[in-house]
């Protein structure tokens, strides 16, 4: 049985959280659509002929596109290529695209779709726990420069999300525990039963068993990421254009996506996201904003479900200079997403730079970040 959970705004969608989902996706395509690009990256192109060869049993004209794996595929160069194959089969407004595959693909396609003909629809069916809970919901779009991430892109909602939790049944375990970040940020910023879930299946979780897992873990992995889901939903209906209730979804970005940039995208963005959640929360306590047994419980959780709670003490210029240049600045002021108390998000903005270097401090190791114990599947 599936659920739906609506996204409202100006153009509402819903996001079809189930099993064998593929039957759904005329229904959120939409009437008129004749010609449909699925674009996938190279490690996902039996599923990507898949659903290519089902659209074209159901009368569409379909066409497929192989991308570059993981973040590799999210540059102008890339898209470039998308709109040239765009353009040689005629699509136009009354077209689609669908993107199958993680975060970086949803992100790609949404951007390519936002952008061809100033913007056609687009469905998502995101392969990934990450790509799930948050990439493919909410409408942001975006490639990576040189210079940052994300830092070119669009809103574009889709037309549909769906969230297939058979995908899961293959998705490395490392990538699984990736994608556990965004599911206890939605928790520690919006819904505590989240954490509460993730504490009492933490191990189960950071074990993943993929399609072996037992019954018990397959339903509370479903109920995390509806719940993550509808936290999502409801900010961005309210908030598509990051004017000001969306900004909490960015609670650990600042500093994660700083990291993910030094490393070069070595980093999957949850592990960098994990040291970005436990930074503003070391922040917000020196603030004098969060209570020390927060802070404590941040590095619990991500702990026990096998993520890093630190980074390089010798990285931190590195790293302020990229978080000025992030998209989330304003001028030469820093914001960070901090929490007054779990489930209460607040801005802080331009914290003095002696606070932020005694944040570092605290989640600081010492070089080189290959230590012993620290998983090396997630990129560290």
């Amino acid at each position: 049985m599936s659920v739906r959970v609506t996204v409202q705004g100006a153009s509402p969608y819903d996001v079809v959280i189930g099993r064998h989902l593929l039957g759904e996706l005329p229904g959120l395509l939409g009437d008129g659509v004749r010609r449909v690009l699925v674009m996938h990256p190279a490690s996902l192109q039996a599923t990507g002929e898949a659903v290519r060869e089902d659209l074209v049993s159901q009368g569409y004209e379909a066409f497929a596109v192989e991308l570059p794996d993981a973040e590799e595929q999210k540059t102008a160069q890339v898209a470039a290529f998308c709109w040239q194959v765009l353009g040689q089969a005629d699509f136009t407004r009354s077209d689609a695209v669908v993107s199958v595959g993680g975060g970086a693909t949803t992100d790609l396609a949404g951007f390519v779709a936002a952008t061809w003909l100033r913007g056609i629809t687009v469905v998502h069916v995101p392969t990934t726990l990450l790509a799930m809970v948050d990439a493919a919901v909410g409408g942001k779009t975006g490639i990576n420069t040189a210079e940052g991430k994300n830092l070119v892109g669009a809103f574009h909602p889709p037309a549909g999300v769906l969230c297939d939790l058979a995908a899961l049944e293959s998705l490395d375990r490392w990538d699984l525990v990736a994608g556990m970040a965004e599911v206890v940020k939605t928790g520690f910023i919006a819904d505590e039963r989240i954490l509460e879930l993730v504490e009492e299946h933490a191990e189960a979780l950071r074990e993943w068993k993929g399609a072996d897992a037992a019954p018990e873990t397959w339903d509370v992995l479903a109920e995390l990421i509806e719940r993550s889901v509808r936290v999502k939903a409801r900010v961005v209906g309210e908030d598509l254009t990051e004017k000001g209730l969306r900004e909490i979804l960015n609670y650990g970005h600042t500093l994660g996506h700083a990291i993910e940039l030094t490393e070069r995208y070595r980093w999957r963005h949850g592990a960098a996201v994990a040291v970005g959640m436990v930074f503003a929360a070391e922040l917000a306590r020196l603030a004098g904003k969060l209570d020390e047994a927060v802070v404590d419980r941040h590095r619990a959780i991500l702990s026990a479900l096998g993520l890093p709670t630190s980074y390089r003490g010798d990285r931190w210029e590195q790293l302020v200079a990229a978080m000025r240049r992030d998209k989330k600045s304003r001028g030469d002021l820093l914001r960070f997403v901090v929490l007054d108390d779990v489930a209460k998000p607040v801005r802080l903005e331009g914290p003095d730079p002696t606070l932020l270097a005694a944040a570092y401090a605290e989640i600081s190791t010492e070089p080189p970040s290959d230590r012993p114990g620290v998983p090396v599947q997630l990129g560290l």
